[in-house]
């Protein structure tokens, strides 16, 4: 493993707190829905939409009100009042008014990072809620360059090394998701550091092991400053 010149974190769950807020709303809109279905069959057809409407909507709050609606009137067999549909949009708009809670040691490890590395803030979701919780964070003053992306495949992040105009092996790349910030990257020749989040959303999960020299595991953000002190 090489000394990468660059280092990208991922924001939802790596930096600040998301995951919770969707579990939290997700179960408040099965209890809305509890007279027309058991709980567990609603959380599997909403589900079962948002996959079904993610090439349209892509990831984030609204597309997840999105989904909230379309499952409304499946469960209801298209028999919803619109107070009902109206508590659910209330329900995605307490989401997008959550304050921004960063998690343990977030700004002090890129207070050290910051001028000996290109940071780089990449992460997927809807552009506007993102930038509105990057402004709330406060962190945006750390990062050389932001990218929000659509998804997170390896056409994405090649066309963000053709913006950052670096190199592959330059690349690091940190975030709590194996499917999204760890394979894509690793698979195109830069390296990455999987940090888990006590909570993942079942899309992203991916269960076989990974064992390779540019690629490791930390327990916490905090961690990051041994492992690059020990890269050569």
């Amino acid at each position: 493993m090489s000394k990468p010149s660059i280092i990208a974190l991922d924001a939802d769950d790596t930096l600040w707190v998301n995951e919770p807020f969707f579990r939290e709303t997700e179960d408040k809109f099965c209890g809305l829905l509890e007279d027309f279905m058991p709980h567990h069959s609603i959380s599997q057809e909403l589900y079962k939409i948002e996959m079904q409407n993610m090439e349209l909507y892509g990831y984030g709050i609204k597309a997840f009100m999105l989904s909230m609606v379309e499952t409304v009137y499946k469960v209801t067999d298209h028999k919803a009042s619109l107070d009902l549909v109206s508590r659910v949009i209330e329900l995605g708009k307490d989401m997008l008014a959550k304050p921004v809670e960063l998690l343990p040691g977030v700004e002090k490890v890129l207070k050290q990072l910051q001028g000996k590395y290109r940071l780089v803030l990449a992460t997927k979701g809807d552009l506007l809620d993102q930038e509105r919780k990057l402004i709330k964070s406060g962190l945006a003053k750390y990062f050389h360059h932001i990218e929000v992306m659509s998804n997170k495949k390896q056409e994405d992040y090649l066309r963000l090394f053709g913006r950052l105009d670096c190199r592959a092996d330059q690349f690091l790349m940190v975030g709590n998701s194996i499917k999204s910030d760890v394979l894509p990257v690793l698979e195109l020749g830069g390296q990455a550091v999987h940090i888990p989040f006590h909570t993942t959303w079942v899309h992203e999960e991916v269960k076989k092991p990974i064992q390779r020299s540019d690629y490791v595991r930390l327990s916490a953000i905090s961690e990051l400053i041994d492992h690059l002190d020990k890269i050569q």
